[in-house]
This record gives structure tokens, C-alpha cells and sequence, in this order.
């Protein structure tokens, strides 16, 4: 199961690698967690730390749409951290990259999404 921890002003969602999986009742879970965390967390700052995740697929990137488009409505700020080099690439492809923050670090993606959400 992913986790979620609050780390320096933001809310922080670490997936885990059973995510992977294109499994429906899987992704269903995630969606409910996520969702969970965009509503209550205060600063609505989130940051999705992708560390552990190999592979991300259509369904996966839905939900994360999803997330955003609730964060947003709460004047929130999203970014994604340490995404490996092939879940990049299809960031990249379906033009996502440019909707959402992307941060080597996870350091550095909580320090943008706080920064950006007391402005």
C-alpha cells in the first residue's frame, strides 16, 4: 500500500511497487488514498514521490490527474519526485511534464510545493 507522511509543510505520497500493476482493484485503492490525502492535507501542498515505482500506466496517470485537478480546486500546488528514468519517459510522451513540477529530490520537491503554496 502507498504511504502518506507530512514532511516539512507538505503531504508526501510514497508509492509503493504493487503499483505497478495495471490491476484495477489496485489502482481503485491508490485512487481512494490519494483522493483522501488531497482533501485533508493542509497546506494543500502534495508531493508524489515515485522512488519505488517502476512502471506507470494510463489508468495510474488518470488517478494522478484526478488528484491534481481536486488540488487545484483547493488553490493546492502538486509535484512529482525521484521518478525513474522509464516512468520519465512516458511523463514526457503524454506531455504531463509540463502540467506538473518534476524534482530530482524529494528535498526539493517539498521545499517548491510549500514555497509555492504561501504565495
Amino acid at each position: 500500500m502507498a504511504q502518506v507522511v507530512f514532511e516539512g509543510g507538505a503531504t508526501v505520497v510514497e508509492v509503493d511497487p504493487e503499483y505497478d500493476s495495471l490491476d484495477e482493484q489496485m489502482i481503485g485503492a491508490f485512487c481512494e488514498l490519494l483522493l483522501r490525502a488531497v482533501a485533508t492535507a493542509e497546506p494543500p501542498a502534495l508531493v508524489i514521490d515515485l522512488s519505488r515505482t517502476r512502471f506507470i500506466g494510463s489508468s495510474f496517470l488518470g488517478v494522478l490527474m484526478r488528484a491534481w485537478k481536486r488540488l487545484r480546486d483547493r488553490d493546492g500546488r502538486m509535484a512529482i519526485c525521484c521518478v525513474p528514468s522509464n516512468c520519465a519517459e512516458v511523463l514526457r510522451v503524454s506531455k504531463l511534464d509540463s502540467v506538473w513540477n518534476i524534482y530530482p529530490t524529494r528535498d526539493e520537491a517539498v521545499r517548491e510545493v510549500v514555497q509555492a503554496s504561501c504565495k
